[in-house]
């Protein structure tokens, strides 16, 4: 059976960009600059995102396109052997990875059409966190909304490449960019807002330290879905007549694109209702609906805030799937829609506890944690960072000769640029990493 390609290179650079545009960009990217300094996180971010966020994807790119297989396979044919273990760590990271995504992406739902129904509306942050708790606590609420994101899911996946991933990017990501360019445009004309717009474009270097560090580059590999085989997976659909360089620079642009205009609706709008820029993870589900609740027709800029902020969940989480389907598909000959199913089931399964254990089964902990919150530790902490690691070491040493000819693609990557992505990731890249992995760990 031939294998499915991506029908235009833009159908590519929206799935891959699509891929990396999800929830990291704008509901954690905004409280992560809040919190780490603004304009400095933001500097540090973009030189993180152009040098070893580029370079990785490049790698991860021309791994999947010179195996036109599943990451598993793709490290057995370009590596040998032994580094498919590299492969199999990508297929559970992906698992785990949308078990508790799905769940967030659940609450976005919740949110958008609890919007319309008017149970999210006006009221102080106490309010808005009480009644977030609420969600988030129920037994059962989440879990439906949960189940309601894997099976939108499920459903662009099982469609195939080209008529299901692709055709529904080319229509989202547009979509998504003209939503967000409306709120940025209210956020930024707020009375106030100015101080917010000045935090974060203005940097302080003087904040930079290691935590920042830390958390720039941890957040560029979850926003970027390198380190679990995303991007090989979407990389062995590719063509071999696209050029991998500046399709990954077109990715890497946009994604930083949302990012940065996530970070002017974000932080403008909450400096001018005097909110806490560094609210974490509440700052989506709480804070920002307290700033709609008192601005004239917040209600409608908030159900155009959480439509978009849906559209970013299914876009990441749709490349998530294909990473286990295509596995399943190609190792053991299942139908693209029975491996879509199945493994959507279990997923769902997965998301279950990842859903209680921020209510009824609380008390249960792992290492002092949550399951949600030691599922998201692990990928994090150990799965993305070990992944980016381990992808980089075997494009630029085991690997070298097979990527490096997809690179060069007649031509297509100068000789020098080719000597200086081979540096970064030999050396740079996997160095980079394991530094900020060992700072935290000590931190």
């Amino acid at each position: 059976m031939q294998r499915e390609q991506w029908g235009s290179r833009f159908g590519f650079i929206m799935a891959a960009a699509g891929s990396a545009v999800g929830l990291g960009n704008i509901w954690k990217f905004p409280y992560l600059a809040g919190s780490e300094g603004g304009g400095a996180f933001l500097l540090l971010y973009l030189v993180i995102m152009v040098t070893i966020g580029v370079s990785v994807m490049m790698a991860e790119i021309a791994i999947g396109r010179a195996a036109k297989l599943n990451p598993v396979g793709a490290f057995k044919v370009v590596g040998g052997r032994r580094w498919i273990p590299v492969g199999v760590l990508g297929l559970v990271t992906s698992i785990v990875l949308l078990s508790f995504y799905s769940v967030v992406g659940g609450w976005t739902i919740a949110y958008l059409l609890k919007t319309f129904t008017g149970a999210i509306g006006s009221g102080s942050a106490e309010v808005l966190a009480g009644q977030f708790g609420d969600l988030v606590g129920s037994p059962l609420e989440p879990i439906i909304y949960h189940g309601l994101f894997m099976v939108l899911t499920i459903l662009i996946v099982l469609l195939g490449v080209t008529s299901g991933i692709e055709r529904s990017v080319k229509a989202l990501m547009p979509l998504l960019f003209l939503l967000l360019l409306v709120l940025v445009i209210r956020s930024v004309t707020l009375p106030g807002a100015w101080e917010g717009v000045e935090y974060f474009l203005m940097p302080d270097l003087s904040q930079v330290n290691m935590g920042m560090v830390q958390a720039a580059l941890g957040q560029a590999f979850f926003s970027l879905s390198l380190g679990m085989g995303a991007m090989i997976t979407y990389g062995s659909y590719l063509p071999g007549d696209t050029n991998i360089r500046s399709s990954s620079i077109w990715v890497i642009s946009l994604d930083f694109l949302v990012a940065f205009l996530a970070g002017l609706l974000v932080l403008p709008a909450v400096f001018a209702f005097s909110m806490d820029p560094g609210a974490g993870p509440g700052l989506t589900f709480i804070t920002l609906p307290a700033v709609f609740g008192a601005m004239p027709l917040g209600m409608v800029f908030q159900a155009v805030f959480f439509a978009m902020l849906l559209i970013a969940a299914l876009t990441s989480s749709i490349s998530l799937l294909a990473i286990p389907v295509a596995y399943f598909s190609e190792t053991f000959g299942i139908g693209r829609k029975p491996a879509s199913l199945g493994v959507g089931l279990v997923i769902f399964a997965i998301g279950v506890p990842c859903s209680l254990s921020l209510g009824i089964w609380g008390n249960v902990v792992f290492f002092g944690m949550s399951f949600f919150d030691f599922l998201s530790y692990l990928v994090d902490k150990f799965f993305l960072p070990i992944g980016g690691i381990l992808t980089a070491l075997c494009a630029g040493w085991a690997a070298y000769g097979k990527v490096s000819r997809e690179l060069e693609n007649q031509g297509e990557l100068p000789f020098a640029y080719l000597g200086l992505w081979r540096v970064v990731v030999r050396f740079i890249a996997p160095l980079a990493i394991i530094w900020v992995m060992i700072a935290g760990f000590a931190s």
